[in-house]
């Protein structure tokens, strides 16, 4: 009998979920899963997640002491919140959860180390091991310094919002973990700036940096992993069979076990040891003049920065709101 596509593809990649939806983690059984806060704000707001929210609003309220303002506990709370439900999904999967650093922090080093080792320490109070738990750190020149301390601390990184080889080739310069190359966004940019509908999945922008990336990393030997994000549709996807690790939203990952056909790899470490590529090491002059050189990098840094500060400062409003409708509910009913 064949084989659905997402069986093929376990077989060769490990399989990321990339939602908060601790249903559809339960539903797919990825190894790993990933969260994010345009993820962690949309899950908040489904019904059946509404007593873990309740319940860490009403923890960081006791634990900010009587004094505390609504932005001390909503600013508490919002980290809480993503613990719990990365200790949630832990309980599920039998892999890693990456949990977000505050996007506000992307270009500060210092903030982002410290929030990092308060994340870690949440973790470790909870009884999790750090090594079931990845930061993710925007890909900023400054969050890859914070991320190169991390790692010293054994404290593994994923750094995501990355779109272009400099930004790559730093990253596994600071022994990073694992970077989170955006495919999809990589196509909506060069679908805007070209004005063309659709690309063949072979020639899909994102696709082609992706496979860039991962022969760059495998022909020099790197240990950074590369999981593709992202992801726009199915030919992404199977372009990329073989990836270290892909990370794939509930929908696509249904539309996988959904489709029966072979599913020929992609990527192979086997495939780059004839391939020519240039070794090019990156100091800060070199990542930004490459980074100034590449408009979409610029830009979908920029924006996906903004994107998540975006999402940060809804789930603060969503928390603040229901804070406020806690304080006023009969204590009965929690």
């Amino acid at each position: 009998m064949s084989k659905s596509l997402l069986e093929q593809l376990r077989e060769m990649t490990v399989v990321v979920a990339d939602t908060g939806d601790i249903q559809a983690i339960e539903k797919f059984k990825p190894q790993d899963a990933t969260t994010n806060p345009s993820l962690i704000t949309a899950a908040a707001q489904m019904p059946e997640y509404q007593e873990i929210v309740d319940r860490t609003l009403l923890q960081a309220k006791k634990d900010a002491g009587a004094g505390a303002t609504q932005a001390q506990i909503v600013s508490l709370a919002f980290d809480r919140l993503a613990v719990a439900f990365g200790l949630k999904i832990l309980e599920i999967i039998p892999g890693r959860v990456s949990t977000e650093v505050d996007a506000r922090l992307s270009y500060d080093t210092e903030a982002t180390v410290t929030k990092a080792r308060e994340l870690i320490a949440q973790y470790k109070a909870a009884g999790v091991g750090r090594d079931r738990v990845l930061i993710k750190i925007a890909t900023t020149w400054e969050g890859i310094r914070a991320a190169e301390i991390l790692e010293k601390e054994g404290i593994h990184c994923n750094l995501t919002l990355l779109f272009g080889l400099h930004q790559a080739i730093a990253c596994a310069e600071a022994g990073v973990t694992l970077i989170s190359p955006f495919v999809g966004r990589i196509l909506d940019w060069y679908k805007k700036d070209t004005g063309r509908d659709s690309y063949p999945a072979a020639e899909d922008p994102g696709v082609l940096s992706v496979t860039k990336i991962y022969n760059y990393y495998k022909k020099f030997g790197y240990k950074t992993e590369v999981m593709g994000a992202s992801f726009r549709n199915l030919g992404e996807i199977t372009e990329l069979a073989g990836s270290d690790l892909l990370t794939i939203s509930p929908s696509l990952l249904a539309e996988l076990q959904a489709t029966i056909g072979e599913l020929p790899r992609k990527l192979d470490p086997a495939n780059v040891a004839n391939l020519e590529i240039e070794k090019i090491s990156i100091d800060k002059a070199t990542f930004d003049k490459m980074h100034a050189a590449d408009r979409m990098a610029t830009d979908k840094l920029d924006e996906g920065i903004k994107g998540f500060t975006k999402a940060l400062e809804d789930l603060e409003k969503l928390l603040a709101d229901r804070l406020a409708r806690l304080e006023t509910e009969p204590v009965a009913s929690h």
